[in-house]
């Protein structure tokens, strides 16, 4: 292996760290158990090192799959990943004419504009967007694969403290950074899932929050 594909591998790894923590996990049990042989208890401590890294490796994965697809949110603070609160009053939204729902969204006070994409798991920014409203990288960077409704993209997780619009705010809510959606910012299902309530009537897209918010006029 050359010099440049183990700097690809070492930063792919560091893209995934549940994936090198079990990696490593797998090496320090198949090393304790070689050298159990001739060091029963080194290679015991060894492999039960092992052992738990495989176990937390597999809860967190566990914690992380049901937190981006369901709506039970684990709150994983030694991972970066606080708490998500969604509050604000019933918003009404009319559909533009080229058959999609635009908000004028708010990104930690920097204005933008979102796609309501119920096709999509994740609210996702372009990079743009990240650098202007200062949405800062995880502790453990990850990459991810986004679901939209037009398929799959690749995108890098991130935390936007506040994103607010209408009566609607939500704080600390999980997002991605999407350079695949070019520009474009979409507000998914992990932010509507956490309303109260949310409907299409009559060309209008009805969002009704749990707790009433203030409207902040721009």
């Amino acid at each position: 292996m050359d010099s440049s594909s183990f700097s690809d591998l070492v930063d792919f790894l560091r893209m995934q760290p549940l994936l090198t923590l079990a990696i490593a996990a797998i090496f320090l049990t198949t090393l304790g158990g070689m050298i159990r042989r001739s060091a029963p208890m080194a290679g015991g401590f060894v492999r039960g090192v092992g052992n738990l890294g495989l176990l937390a490796a597999l809860l967190l994965t566990i914690a992380q799959v049901t937190r981006f697809t369901t709506g039970n949110d684990f709150a994983l603070p030694q991972l970066d990943m606080p708490a998500q609160v969604v509050e604000g009053g019933e918003t009404r939204v009319p559909m533009d004419r080229d058959g999609h729902f635009w908000i004028r969204a708010t990104v930690n006070g920097v204005e933008q504009r979102f796609l309501v994409d119920t096709g999509a798991t994740l609210t996702a920014i372009s990079p743009r967007t990240a650098t202007q409203a200062g949405v800062p990288q995880r502790q453990f960077p990850q990459a991810v694969n986004m679901r939209t409704a037009n398929g799959n993209i690749r995108a890098e997780l991130a935390t936007i403290d506040e994103l607010r619009f209408g009566n609607v705010v939500a704080r600390g809510l999980d997002a991605v950074v999407a350079p695949g959606l070019g520009d474009t910012n979409v507000i998914g299902m992990n932010l509507l899932s956490r309303l109260a309530a949310w409907r299409v009537e009559d060309n209008t897209l009805i969002l009704v929050p749990n707790h009433p918010q203030p409207v902040t006029e721009s």
